[in-house]
């Protein structure tokens, strides 16, 4: 063969390994997914509670570090409450001060009401005398127009009965003094039982503020962060740990206008992590945002509206996270995937290794 021949005999072999492996990239290469599905990528995120402090206060102990998974209920931090064992041993004093006030009260009272009675005796006693005055001076006014008693007689009973009714007048003054003492007393009563229930509210408040100072962890899930150090002084609300709620883990992704708006909340979905491929999650879509999250600069045509994205959120299902908790990793990148037609089939390359 000349050389020539053998020229176009090795181009004709090049032009046809080039179409063959075309054919076979054709035939090999990933189709995408089928009609019914949109994907898009994200991270796995979790909700993120704060540990911090009601109160202000010393910490003084830090029971878990960065990364200890977590129960709810758990002690996690424990703050100094020196002071307010303290102030709770002061208001128990004066809750014992206060019930002792009630007895002193209360036998004031009782004084109060005998003196009452001793002045209503007095008024009725003195009432009698007023009438036996009245009755003599009446007698004394008859017999001395018949001379049968002397001038002198009937002013004396005349001034009797002056003094009579003035001493009526005066047991009369007692009893409303006795009465007005008396009111005293038992208002005295009423806020010495005041005192006591506000001792004890007082007591009460301070067993909160003690118990408040034990952080307990609300939910299962793992420690983030140490925010604060053992021995800082911390002000109210201060944070001391940061939590990562397992109980509550998902993917945020961003799909367009179009196919945005045909998820339905529930609908299913697939996540794939960059970091384990041959892993695939089942997931549930739970959020669809109402408003878009990042727009071009006009949306004025509808060729433009169609790159308005919006947020969506697949959540893990609890019983799978329960399973896998302790290899929950927030901040993993990956794809997911969700289902717009409830009758499409899932593609084969989403099924297999699906988690359970």
């Amino acid at each position: 063969m000349t050389t020539a021949g053998k020229r176009w005999a090795g181009l004709l072999l090049l032009v046809a390994l080039a179409g063959g492996g075309y054919y076979a990239w054709q035939k090999l290469k990933d189709p995408g997914l089928p009609a019914g599905f949109a994907g898009g990528n994200g991270r796995i995120e979790a909700t993120e509670i704060d540990i911090s402090t009601k109160i202000p206060g010393r910490i003084k102990d830090i029971l878990v570090n960065e990364g200890d998974f977590v129960t709810a209920g758990q002690v996690l931090v424990r703050m100094d409450t020196s002071q307010l064992q303290a102030q709770r041993r002061q208001a128990e004093a004066q809750l014992r001060r206060a019930i002792i006030s009630i007895d002193t009260a209360k036998s004031q009272v009782r004084q109060r009401d005998a003196e009452r009675t001793a002045a209503i005796a007095t008024v009725a006693q003195q009432d009698a005398k007023l009438d036996q005055a009245e009755k003599q001076q009446q007698r004394s006014e008859v017999l001395i127009k018949t001379s049968a008693v002397s001038q002198q007689a009937l002013d004396n009973d005349r001034a009797n009965a002056l003094t009579a009714k003035a001493s009526l007048a005066a047991a009369q003054a007692g009893v409303a003094s006795s009465e007005a003492a008396l009111n005293a007393a038992k208002a005295q009563v009423v806020d010495a039982e005041a005192a006591v229930d506000a001792a004890r509210a007082a007591i009460d408040s301070i067993a909160a503020d003690i118990d408040d100072s034990t952080l307990k962890s609300p939910r299962d899930g793992r420690v983030q962060y140490r925010v604060a150090q053992l021995g800082e002084v911390l002000s109210a609300g201060g944070r001391v740990l940061n939590l990562v709620d397992l109980g509550d883990v998902y993917m945020t992704f961003f799909l367009p206008t179009a196919e945005a708006g045909r998820i339905a909340i529930g609908a299913d979905a697939r996540l794939v992590l960059d970091a384990a491929p041959q892993y695939v999650v089942p997931a549930k879509v739970t959020f669809v945002a109402d408003v878009a999250q990042f727009t071009p600069k006009t949306v004025e045509t509808e060729e433009e509206r169609q790159k308005l994205m919006f947020r969506v959120k697949a959540q893990i299902l609890p019983q799978l996270l329960q399973k896998y908790i302790r290899d929950v990793k927030t901040g993993l990148p990956g794809m997911a995937y969700v289902q717009l037609d409830p009758n499409a089939p899932w593609p084969a390359s989403l099924q297999r290794g699906l988690a359970q």
